[in-house]
């Protein structure tokens, strides 16, 4: 069996919050460290690739773009978009009265009266629904995850997307890094080389209810994570990972009293979340839906689809909800 790396970062737009988890298969066998702060991202990539085995990086950030506002771009897909991005893009909108799709990211802060259907309204979106990818919206096994422009409150992502993408991935994808960004570019075992990083989306939720772990409170709190251990072990022992001292230590006591125990607990999640997808335990499925193989992207191991929309009436912006891309 072929020697591998998985890795998964916790990301934030912070970065005292971002924790990585790693794990190498030498031989047959997976050996998972102790989260470790991620540091720079672009240099702590650049020293797995350089171990030589293929590197499957789960990011717990949005890799895509809504269809909605994607079918204006001239772009093939979203990663030629995210080589080169446009100016003011990443900027985030104080008010509604600079919004547009040139700069969709809105609000800077709580505002009275703000709605995300205005915000839908304002770059042109019939319903705030197109605010989200398909992987966003809710399906029957999870709740609705955060649209990607909102930029508001715990659960926004916006934030994170926009420190990765202007501060990481869009200057090393400029400056040639050899990322492979999943499922963008194939599927995850096809990207697999010697010399490359596999970039994949991943939900921390997601993978809690794909590994069976059961969380009894917020993870939020250290009692809650040390309840979870069980569940944890037993997943790890499915997926025949077994953790370094550090690790163990890290899981007998509910990833620490602090603050970023949540991080940590979040980074180990998603690496088994990687591993299983590498390994066969899930699928590693991806629509056919040729908005999310260029544009949306889709989360790492998860199979459930949401229920479809309505489609939009005839002669909206973008057409039919599943309409193809143009070709470019």
């Amino acid at each position: 069996m072929r020697d591998l790396t998985a890795a998964h970062a916790d990301w934030s737009a912070h970065p005292a919050k971002r924790w990585i988890t790693i794990a190498r298969k030498r031989t047959g066998a997976w050996l998972a460290e102790a989260p470790a702060p991620v540091g720079d991202p672009a240099a702590r990539t650049a020293a797995l690739v350089a171990e030589g085995p293929p590197l499957v990086l789960g990011l717990d950030l949005p890799l895509g773009l809504p269809r909605a506002w994607a079918a204006a771009r001239p772009e093939p897909g979203f990663p030629a978009f995210l080589r080169a991005l446009p100016p003011g893009f990443l900027e985030v909108s104080d008010t509604l009265e600079t919004v547009g799709p040139d700069r969709p990211f809105y609000p800077r802060h709580g505002l009275r009266g703000m709605t995300r259907a205005a915000h839908a309204a304002a770059l042109g979106f019939m319903s705030p629904a197109d605010l989200s990818r398909l992987c966003d919206r809710a399906t029957a096994e999870r709740p609705a995850g955060a649209p990607l422009f909102w930029t508001l409150g715990a659960n926004q992502t916006g934030k994170a997307a926009i420190a990765a993408w202007r501060d990481w991935l869009s200057p090393a994808l400029l400056a040639g890094a050899p990322y492979r960004l999943w499922p963008f570019e194939g599927g995850l075992h096809a990207l697999l080389a010697p010399g490359t990083a596999v970039l994949a989306e991943t939900y921390p939720a997601e993978a809690m209810r794909q590994l069976g772990i059961r969380l009894p409170g917020s993870k939020r709190a250290q009692p809650a994570r040390l309840a979870a251990a069980p569940d944890l072990r037993a997943a790890m022992e499915r997926l025949a990972v077994r953790p370094t001292p550090g690790l163990d230590a890290a899981i007998a006591t509910g990833f620490g009293r602090d603050a970023a125990g949540e991080d940590r607990f979040d980074s180990l999640l998603g690496l088994l979340c990687v591993v299983a997808v590498l390994d066969g335990a899930r699928p590693d499925f991806i629509p056919d839906d040729p908005w999310v193989r260029r544009w949306e992207g889709w989360v790492l191991g998860q199979t459930a689809l949401p229920p479809p929309p309505p489609l939009p009436a005839a002669g909206t912006p973008y057409g039919r909800y599943d309409e193809t891309p143009r070709a470019n």
